[in-house]
């Protein structure tokens, strides 16, 4: 297996990793929550470590990811967390501000390599490596190819000018009970994107305050706001759209923001007519192709772990290249590591190709605890302005008081140099 020949590269100094690790019977016992699919599919994996370091015995603890969030605080709380955890890369600098995680060891410095930037960015927390990216993902556009090609665009525009023009030439090919671009109002990830496009932060002032009145976010509240205004989008929440992929398949709307999950979903949902017809492609920017928020989940090692060179030892198994290649395989997780989407499982997927360079345009949201909070008082805002009730300056005052607001705390912590 693929798997096992990575496994066995890192028998070398095996003795010496257990010599400080807790034993039973001889055996370090090493505990990992996993979430969603990734909990599901991991074990699958395992059996290969183990035959490398048969010192090590690895318990795969599946977690539901709605209430994974909470029992890894209530974990802390109670001084019961794992060894090893998947965490949501956004976690990280809550996991980190409340004294949670490991730092990367000298022994683990190899995981520095081989990354995307802003992957590795949101693992990185005042210079230190807190965690490792074990699985990637961003958002671009998946879009209908015969509805714009009957537009008279035969690729995706890569400027925010150039596809507004496409998205008004999908509008008139469609007619007018038809859209160009799905946008739920109650989704933060597609406004969030045209954020990123700026040249200006989403906080300032170290991350105390919003800086949502920027010129550059304006700009993009106020591209944002046109496609509702022109048509081009509905103006509809997530919940008020049946079956997205049926909507889909019978040209609703032809633009939609997602992430790799959705490449399954696509293949396995739309009927066989429409599969010839749809593809993914890059965000486009102002000027240009344009950046989007890294995502996906890491590999935490806990402060409280007593097994802390096993557990560093299982998350430098499970971030060789090989690795990951073969997790692609099984669950559709995209690598971490670059490397990997050069071998045949990743490279052969015409879906996935685009993602690659999206990953290499990406750029790190702010690593504050209350950012999670921030974005979805970004996107109630989003949504009034949409429905007439802010002008884009306005909105871009509203939003920065409410993560003021929310920033309270830490505005409070640093001025008395507790940061």
């Amino acid at each position: 297996m693929i798997h096992r020949r990575a496994a066995m590269g890192l028998m070398a100094g095996a003795g010496a990793a257990l010599a400080g690790c807790g034993r039973e019977d001889g055996i370090t016992r090493l505990t990992f929550w996993a979430m969603g699919n990734e909990g599901t599919n991991v074990p699958r994996l395992i059996p290969a470590f183990e035959a490398a370091n048969p010192g090590i015995r690895v318990e795969v603890q599946p977690q539901p990811w709605t209430a994974a969030h909470q029992k890894l605080l209530t974990g802390y709380a109670g001084n019961s967390l794992p060894d090893v955890s998947q965490i949501g890369n956004t976690w990280v600098a809550e996991m980190e501000a409340i004294g949670a995680l490991s730092p990367l060891p000298a022994a683990a410095a190899g995981l520095l390599t081989d990354q995307f930037p802003a992957v590795l960015d949101t693992n990185q927390i005042d210079g230190r490596t807190v965690a490792t990216p074990w699985y990637v993902d961003t958002r671009l556009i998946f879009y209908r190819t015969d509805l714009l090609a009957n537009a008279g665009y035969d690729a995706m525009p890569t400027t925010w000018a150039d596809w507004k023009a496409a998205m008004h030439a999908v509008k008139r090919v469609v007619g007018p009970e038809r859209y160009a671009i799905l946008l739920p109002l109650n989704e933060f990830e597609q406004l969030l994107t045209f954020g990123l496009q700026g040249d200006q932060p989403l906080l300032r002032d170290d991350g105390t305050r919003g800086n949502f009145s920027s010129s550059s976010f304006e700009a993009a509240l106020a591209f944002y706001k046109s496609l509702f205004d022109e048509g081009l989008a509905p103006v509809a929440t997530g919940s008020q759209i049946s079956n997205v992929w049926t909507e889909f398949a019978r040209g609703w709307f032809s633009f939609y923001f997602s992430g790799p999950w959705t490449i399954g979903d696509m293949k396995i949902r739309l009927p066989a007519e429409i599969q010839p017809h749809w593809t993914t492609a890059g965000v486009p920017g102002p000027t240009g192709p344009g950046a989007s928020a890294p995502g996906g989940s890491s590999l935490a090692v806990f402060r409280s772990s007593a097994n802390q060179e096993a557990a560093w030892k299982l998350v430098r198994y499970l971030s060789d290249p090989t690795v990951q290649a073969e997790f692609n395989a099984i669950t559709g997780s995209l690598p971490a590591r670059p490397s990997a989407w050069a071998t045949p499982e990743v490279a052969s997927d015409p879906y996935i190709a685009p993602f690659a360079g999206q990953l290499q345009r990406a750029e790190a949201v702010p690593k504050v605890p209350e950012w999670e909070r921030i974005v979805t008082e970004m996107q109630i805002v989003a949504e009034r302005m949409v429905r007439g009730e802010f002008t884009v300056p306005e909105a871009g005052r509203e939003i920065d008081r409410r993560a003021d607001r929310l920033l309270e705390k830490r505005r409070w912590m640093l001025e008395r140099g507790r940061g």
